[in-house]
């Protein structure tokens, strides 16, 4: 095998036009596995094929870069930097977008390794090109950069050299080019101070963190929106979130939400700061956060019953998202009428809405009716139930109804409905005591696409998988439905073929 890729070589360095050659190479390194091509090429050099880099030809360009891609992950991170640092530090300035991301996406693979990644840290030049790198019109090669640049910062070293050295006003050159980049320069921030306290310490010692924060009030409202997007991304974090509340940031974002009313164009904000509530509820505790921040729930419980899609869909999804927990469905239920109201729209949307609002509808319910074995207590049995009442004067119907529709994603969120009701005792009940009901889910005539399949089957697994279904459903209906789940999802009754000639 190397003594074909050397001859392959060879080929290439004595033509003119090496195109041809170099296709004929890139197919004999694909027929190599990755495990067998470490040795072919180990002990060879490839800086012809680097060389061949240098054209504005741009099929050339695209094999030498398909070759390279190919040769470089056989090797080790510490061959490829001891070897190759030159050949990717110029990478990143060649006028090509795949070989900067081919650069950039080997330099993310040595900064991983603890051998590798001190030639990189220890490389000026090359650090800056990556950081100039965030600012390239191609959309993929920024973020290259950024998934580069944020390895880098989960060492010590690294985090020295971004934020205590000359490289922070690189960034900051980087930031004032335009609103865009700014926001992926913010994008970095916020993945770095994720990673741990520590890197979150650095990212707002370097004052950009409270840059970002500061863009939160800002005149532009798209900057506004944007910057809630970050801040939400900045929020996943333990220490992300203890940080914002010391900055007193979610009091801010509250005082937002209550003063959108006077905003002509708070819309285009607002469902950033109910999303960002929405999260914050969910990683902390749905009770506290709507009791702490009352104009938060308030706001999607009103955006459930807006006339505007775009705000119907956030308050459909925030309330669905809070109602999963437990203690989100008891902070729902507390809001008496007004929550009531909500599943009634619901009920509404999902039987004859918009086709996407219908979906997040159905999602919204099912994640509202769903309820773990060991949650079950008999007061919030009751309460999924008068929920599940609420919808309808028919409720198995109308899901059944949707569910017969034909839509894929209509029939799936309808059988995710039946599938959260059916691990409850109430929800069994309902389903054996609606005529046609067991025959409808044990038929696997119904639901072709393999995402149907796959909803039906949840459906079953959850009937099998509860303790009281076996007594509810009866015994039969039990063994068929275990016999369902042994088959498979994508179970085919086979059909012998009969011939009929000289039948007469």
């Amino acid at each position: 095998m190397a003594a074909t890729i050397q001859s392959l070589l060879e080929e290439i360095s004595g033509v003119e036009d090496p195109v041809e050659e170099l296709q004929s190479l890139k197919t004999a390194l694909l027929s190599i596995p990755v495990s067998a091509l470490r040795d072919a090429v180990s002990g060879q050099r490839f800086d012809l094929i680097f060389s061949l880099l240098d054209t504005n030809e741009r099929e050339q360009v695209e094999l030498c870069v398909d070759i390279l891609e190919r040769i470089l992950l056989a090797l080790s991170p510490v061959h490829v930097v001891q070897n190759y640092r030159a050949e990717l530090q110029s990478g990143l300035k060649h006028p090509n977008e795949t070989v900067k991301i081919l650069a950039l996406t080997q330099i993310g693979r040595v900064v991983e390794h603890p051998d590798a990644s001190t030639e990189i840290l220890n490389n000026h030049e090359l650090l800056q090109g990556m950081i100039l790198c965030i600012r390239e019109e191609k959309m993929a090669v920024a973020k290259r950069a950024i998934e580069s640049l944020s390895k880098i910062s989960h060492s010590k070293p690294g985090l020295d050299k971004l934020f205590h050295s000359d490289l922070l006003d690189v960034l900051k050159d980087v930031m004032a080019s335009s609103d865009i980049i700014r926001y992926r320069v913010y994008e970095l921030l916020v993945e770095i101070s994720s990673a741990s306290p520590i890197s979150l310490g650095y990212c707002a010692s370097s004052g950009l963190i409270s840059q970002l924060l500061g863009e939160l009030t800002g005149d532009d409202v798209l900057i506004r929106a944007t910057a809630v997007e970050m801040v939400t991304s900045l929020a996943h974090s333990q220490h992300g979130r203890q940080y914002l509340a010391q900055q007193g940031i979610m009091d801010k974002i509250s005082n937002m939400i209550r003063g959108a009313e006077m905003d002509s164009f708070s819309s285009l904000y607002l469902p950033g700061l109910v999303k960002f509530f929405g999260n914050l509820a969910i990683m902390d505790s749905p009770q506290q956060v709507c009791e702490t921040y009352p104009a938060f729930l308030n706001k999607a419980l009103e955006m459930a019953l807006d006339p505007d899609p775009a705000m119907i869909g956030v308050g459909l999804d925030t309330l669905g998202l809070l109602g999963s927990t437990v203690e989100g469905k008891q902070v729902l239920q507390k809001t008496g009428e007004n929550f009531k109201a909500v599943i009634l729209r619901m009920s509404q949307l999902a039987s004859s809405g918009a086709n996407e609002l219908r979906v997040r509808s159905l999602d919204a319910i099912s994640q509202l009716l769903t309820l773990q074995p060991e949650q079950q207590t008999e007061d919030l049995l009751s309460l999924t139930e008068s929920w599940f009442h609420l919808l309808s004067n028919k409720p198995m119907d109308m899901i059944r109804d949707i569910s017969t529709q034909p839509f894929p994603e209509l029939h799936c969120a309808a059988l995710r409905i039946f599938t959260a009701i059916a691990s409850q005792p109430w929800g069994q009940r309902m389903m054996i005591n609606n005529p046609g009901f067991m025959e409808f889910i044990l038929d696997r005539s119904t639901g072709q696409t393999k995402e149907a399949k796959d909803a039906k089957f949840e459906l079953v697994g959850s009937l099998v998988s509860s303790s009281t279904s076996a007594e509810i459903l009866g015994s039969q209906n039990y063994i068929r439905l275990k016999m369902y789940l042994k088959e498979g999802p994508y179970y085919v009754t086979a059909v012998a073929s009969v011939g009929t000639e000289g039948a007469e």
